[in-house]
């Protein structure tokens, strides 16, 4: 398992225009929580994944996390479709077009059989200044440690 967050770069859809985020922006002096899921749209990830996140997004705030990002191998115009439709106000998304974050973090699946080509695992981790704390991987296809609850009880237990 990595011990750092890799160094790359994620093009966001803004008011139109490309704009370049770093690792460095998202992640430094900074602590993050980060659900990765295989998909925008796909049952399980829009079902479940994303909700379980926003809804409880306050509480994870509440143990000194200064953000939580979803991030998935779309591109930021398919997010930010996903994000308007699924009437997502808290959750940040991060665009992980190409995969570069996703193979640098060795989380990069086949799923070919079933027509999404390469896509990430899905996993959480908590992140310290671009340190990798803790990381949920859930089997592939399963949905069972990566939900916000999980993290919550993990976050617990770091203050208690």
């Amino acid at each position: 398992m990595k011990d750092q967050v890799p160094n790359v770069n994620f093009i966001y859809r803004i008011d139109g225009e490309n704009i370049k985020k770093t690792t460095n922006d998202i992640f430094l002096n900074k602590k993050i929580v980060v659900f990765a899921l295989p998909g925008a749209f796909t049952p399980t990830c829009s079902d479940y994944h994303l909700p379980s996140y926003e809804d409880n997004y306050d509480k994870i705030q509440k143990h000194g996390v200064d953000d939580i990002f979803c991030l998935s191998v779309n591109d930021s115009f398919v997010q930010n479709v996903w994000k308007k439709n699924s009437n997502v106000k808290k959750v940040n998304f991060i665009p992980d077009g190409n995969a570069d974050f996703t193979k640098e973090m060795n989380m990069l699946t086949d799923r070919s059989e079933t027509g999404m080509g390469m896509r990430s695992f899905r996993y959480s981790m908590y992140v310290d200044n671009k340190k990798i704390i803790k990381i949920f991987k859930d089997e592939n296809g399963k949905f069972d440690v990566s939900d916000a609850g999980t993290m919550i009880n993990f976050l617990k237990s770091l203050n208690a």
